[in-house]
């Protein structure tokens, strides 16, 4: 399994281009079902805008899809779902509101307004780097607790939780990457005085 960048919640932010409002939304998703859900729940706020343009791109099943919704073709859905892939984005839908304000833009016009609505909603979002990593539990005397702490920095690990009861116990999750590495160091500097506890591999934000 790949690491992959998303988003943490719902954004949005809007612009207004030759009297047209353009409101860009994005949501983090995770099947085809959340991702038409989250299109269909902007639709019904919206049910008096001219165009609810749309795009997503999911994990599962390596699926992209968009709408131009009644915009001419290639002018929106695609402009949309071409800002989400050079942004690196998965798991995530982003809706295209428009009001229109009676003057055309042309197809250009509509690409770069689709494109823009698109990148600020990106950009209002807080994106999430989700990396391949395993939950350690390591267990240690309180003489050794120190030492641990120091050297767990380098290897980019996130301590989750500490525990001080009879022995110390450090709850983290590591890159997998780093797991063997992490390990062997522990060993190395414990001289083989401690409890080291890998967990079934998962995916979390190291961003």
């Amino acid at each position: 399994m790949e690491d992959y960048s998303t988003i943490k919640d719902f954004a949005t932010d809007s612009f207004i281009e030759k009297k047209s409002e353009f409101i860009g939304y994005i949501a983090p998703v995770e099947t085809n079902e959340e991702a038409v859900a989250f299109i269909e729940k902007i639709r019904s706020e919206h049910r008096k805008a001219k165009h609810n343009v749309y795009a997503y791109i999911l994990r599962e099943g390596n699926t992209s899809r968009y709408s131009d919704d009644g915009e001419p073709q290639g002018t929106a859905g695609v402009p949309v779902l071409e800002v989400l892939r050079k942004e690196g984005l998965t798991d995530v839908c982003c809706v295209v509101t428009r009001y229109f304000g009676g003057i055309l833009l042309g197809g250009g016009g509509l690409v770069r307004a689709y494109s823009h609505s698109a990148k600020i909603a990106v950009d209002a979002a807080e994106r999430m780097i989700m990396c391949s990593a395993y939950p350690v539990k390591i267990t240690v005397d309180y003489d050794l607790y120190g030492k641990i702490t120091y050297v767990l920095p380098e290897f980019e690990v996130k301590v989750t939780d500490t525990d001080y009861g009879t022995d110390v116990t450090v709850s983290l999750l590591v890159k997998k990457a780093f797991a063997d590495k992490l390990r062997e160091k522990m060993v190395d500097i414990t001289n083989g005085r401690l409890e080291f506890v890998q967990g079934d591999e998962v995916f979390e934000d190291f961003a």
